[in-house]
């Protein structure tokens, strides 16, 4: 659509009919048709243009109304505020937690108090905004990523709610590297669980600052105390409690807010009641007693807390209210929290009932007010780059009517559609067609978008997950240069090593399966589909067998393979058949072993003649390969990258089953190589060495085991105790929740086939689970035994 809308802004009014503030006085504005349209996206989450207009005139107003506490401004911001917001009041976060903590839920609310949707979404209905993939409505849980846009107040925020289930952690992960805050959601009723230990490792891991958010606070068996301690415990977090709850259970009405000693209550009297207008009182005005002396106790333990993590706080504190904790305040305590926060010194806490719409505006306040804006997180590669472009690829969809979607994370410069990229990492020159603004499975057309911002792009056909996006090759040696000459010091080799932003660290599949079409004319088709798919998910993985040639899928989990093998059905129309999953195992070395090797071979008029020699040694979970010291100052850099090669191959395929190495360290010593002999031979010799080295030094088998955490009735127990020693489980500890036990052990993954199916059936369907992978742990001899000789009979 070309050309463009001339916009009649009219007045705002309030729910009572009165004028509440004016928008532009009614004049007419002149704007361009993507600048019109992404406004009319932020205020509906749709586009109302007709296609074909060129020109139109539409009378925009928004209808609000009056709040105890504001849920959505009064004062309309200006359309460039609206479209190009400052860099201060952008919030890039994502909703982490446990699978069924209610980050959807919590996610569905924030939209609609922001003014974006007009109906609450609920996961078991189906209709949420951010779980739109068919396979995520049926099963009511989440499986990729969905990124949204909205305002609240005066901010710009940029969400992405992630998956909770174990088998789709990259999802978290290659979110969390884009982000600048999070908010963990937990279940108040169960505090921290498996999945959430895994989440807040990897927001750890990219040193995000955090709040979490206690949800459920309406269930009977909600305990504040206790999720603050498992916080405290579990995740070695510092807990800074911001609000307490108004009664509990079925009586859970809201919260007092401990920093401006305020009382926010949802008298929700009607069940169509969506919680968008709530009551805020004084403390001073609250004839409860002992809620007075809760919030009294709890705010000085507050502004203790804080003081004791922030020296300036704790000044202020000594030098004016050192006689009078209450007359501290609010402002200066939060900005304290803040500080607090950004520094990862503390995380705070608020709680709420998300399904039963309470608590979610002031965690709306909490991530404007405590989480960072893009300019405070400091990222040191992005300076060499200055006013330039440089952007993160994190994300790709497949569209069928517009190619791949890629999602950037924009660090600095501007991105504009209809301009040439150059993609750092496939050396390749890309044209943009199209810039959008991410509304989950509905995206709004924009002219431009501006540092600090995600963004969604149409055009980017070669462009992968962790590819760094600059705007053009000259501005990506001009920020090299800038990184060289700031150091002192040059590389050798790859001169754009220093301004490359890392990307996404996969992690290795635990499951494969054989797939095969239904007949062989559909097998380019299938081949198609796994490309795409593979391009959209990083963790599955693709690989022809070498004896039979079937095509293997390797995954994260079994729910995994099954959502894969569901898409080709659904989205490509290929009706696949899957073999038995097979757990994917590692294979490392028992003892230590020297060994030499060497490859005279004559191809045509060339002799190439190469001789190695090598130690293999049992090391850490990693593998690696190292010179001696005189080698590493004598050997070429050509040679030296065929030798790596050559070791970095061998370690693909052990020598018991075939399974990749793991946990091997590797010395070369001694190098020969013929003048003539070319690298690719160097390779295979020393592909051929390791080779005998690796069998020579003892196989073991390596199997992944699950950290699992069940819980069940002190009826069960028994039953799931005496169940879990059949599948060579290892119980670590039973604790007490609640009226439920809660068995934490380790059980290696190949035991956990249909787990769930048995232990509904061992409780009566009274029991719930959840596992997360533990670690490569050497198996047994009598497992292992076994398992060669049952791999060894279908050979």
């Amino acid at each position: 659509m070309s050309g463009r809308f001339s916009v009649r802004l009219g007045s705002v009014y309030s729910s009572n009919g009165r004028t509440s503030g004016s928008f532009y006085n009614t004049q007419t504005v002149e704007m361009p048709v993507g600048a019109f349209q992404a406004l009319n996206g932020i205020a509906w989450g749709k586009c109302f243009l007709r296609a074909g207009s060129q020109r139109c005139r539409c009378g925009l107003s928004w209808s609000l109304r009056r709040y105890h506490h504001g849920a959505l401004p009064d004062d309309i911001k200006s359309l460039r505020a609206v479209l190009n917001p400052d860099i201060s009041k952008i919030r890039n976060i994502g909703i982490m937690a446990h699978i069924d903590a209610g980050k959807t839920t919590t996610t569905e609310r924030m939209l609609y108090y922001s003014g974006y949707t007009r109906a609450l979404g609920d996961v078991d209905d189906g209709d949420t905004v951010t779980d739109f993939m068919a396979q995520e409505r049926e099963r009511g849980i989440t499986i990729q990523s969905a990124a949204v846009t909205f305002d609240w107040k005066t901010h710009r925020i940029n969400l992405i709610d992630t998956p909770g289930h174990v088998d789709f952690t990259l999802e978290v992960e290659r979110a969390l590297r884009v982000l600048d805050g999070a908010v963990a959601v937990f279940d108040a009723s169960a505090g921290v669980e498996a999945q959430t230990l895994t989440v807040w490792r990897q927001a750890e891991k990219h040193h995000i600052p955090c709040v979490c958010f206690l949800n459920k606070m309406d269930k009977p068996a909600a305990d504040l105390s206790f999720s603050i301690e498992s916080i405290r415990l579990k995740l070695k977090a510092n807990p800074v409690l911001l609000q307490i709850p108004i009664g509990s259970g079925k009586n859970f009405t809201g919260v007092v807010d401990l920093l401006t000693n305020q009382k926010l209550t949802w008298e929700l009297t009607l069940t169509r009641d969506d919680g968008r207008t709530f009551e805020v009182k004084s403390l001073g005005q609250c004839e409860d007693r002992e809620l007075l002396q809760a919030a009294s106790e709890a705010r000085t333990a507050l502004i203790e807390q804080v003081a004791d993590l922030d020296d300036q706080f704790a000044e202020l504190v000594l030098t004016d209210f050192s006689d009078n904790f209450d007359a501290v305040p609010a402002d200066k305590l939060q900005e304290a929290v803040r500080r607090v926060t950004l520094a990862r010194k503390g995380v705070p806490v608020l709680c709420g009932s998300s399904l039963k719409n309470k608590g979610v505006q002031p965690l709306l306040d909490a991530i404007t007010a405590y989480l960072p804006a893009p300019n405070e997180r400091h990222h040191d590669l992005v300076r060499w780059y200055k006013d330039d472009l440089c952007a993160l690829a994190f994300k790709v969809l497949h569209d069928k009517q517009r190619g791949p979607l890629v999602f950037l994370r924009i660090y600095s410069g501007t991105l504009k559609p209809q301009t040439a990229v150059h993609n750092i990492n496939r050396n390749s020159t890309e044209r943009m067609s199209r810039l959008l603004v991410p509304f989950a499975d509905q995206h709004v057309e924009i002219p431009s978008m501006s540092a600090g911002n995600i963004a969604l792009t149409v055009g980017l056909k070669q462009t992968v997950t962790g590819d760094t996006i600059v705007s053009s090759k000259a501005s990506a040696a001009a920020a090299a240069r800038r990184a060289q000459n700031d150091s002192g010091t040059g590389k050798k080799r790859g001169e754009h090593a220093d301004i490359v932003l890392s990307g996404v660290e996969v992690p290795d599949p635990v499951f494969f399966c054989t797939v095969e079409p239904p007949t062989m004319a559909k097998q380019a088709d299938l081949e198609n589909a796994l490309k795409c798919l593979q391009r959209e998910d990083p963790s599955l993985k693709v690989r022809a067998d070498p004896d039979s040639g079937q095509t293997i899928l390797c995954g994260m989990g079994e729910l995994h393979i099954e959502i894969i093998h569901d898409r080709i059905r659904r989205e490509y129309g290929i009706e696949t058949h899957l073999g038995p999953l097979q757990v994917a195992y590692r294979e490392t070395v028992l003892q230590e072993v020297s060994t030499a090797d060497t490859l005279d071979r004559t191809m045509g008029d060339r002799r190439h003649v190469a001789s190695v020699s090598l130690t293999v040694r049992p090391a850490d979970m990693s593998c690696d390969v190292a010179f001696t010291k005189e080698l590493k100052e004598q050997i070429q850099p050509e040679m030296r990258e065929a030798v790596e090669n050559g070791v970095q191959s061998s370690y693909l395929q052990g020598p018991l089953l075939g399974y990749p190495v793991q946990g091997v360290s590797t010395l070369i010593h001694g190098i020969s190589v013929e003048p003539g002999t070319s690298p690719a031979m160097v390779s295979a010799c020393v592909s051929r060495c390791m080779l005998k080295a690796l069998r020579l030094a003892g196989g073991q088998l390596l199997e992944p085991v699950m950290s699992l955490e069940v819980t069940v009735g002190e009826e069960h127990l028994g039953s799931v105790l005496g169940d879990l020693a059949q599948r060579r489980g290892t119980v670590r500890d039973i604790q007490s929740r609640h009226d439920n036990n809660v068995l934490l052990a380790t059980v290696p993954l190949a035991e956990m086939m249909g787990y769930s199916t048995v232990l509904r059936t061992v409780t009566s369907g009274n029991a719930t689970f959840s596992m997360e992978l533990d670690a490569y742990q050497a198996m047994n001899p009598q497992a292992q035994s076994a398992l060669l000789r049952r791999m060894s009979g279908g050979m």
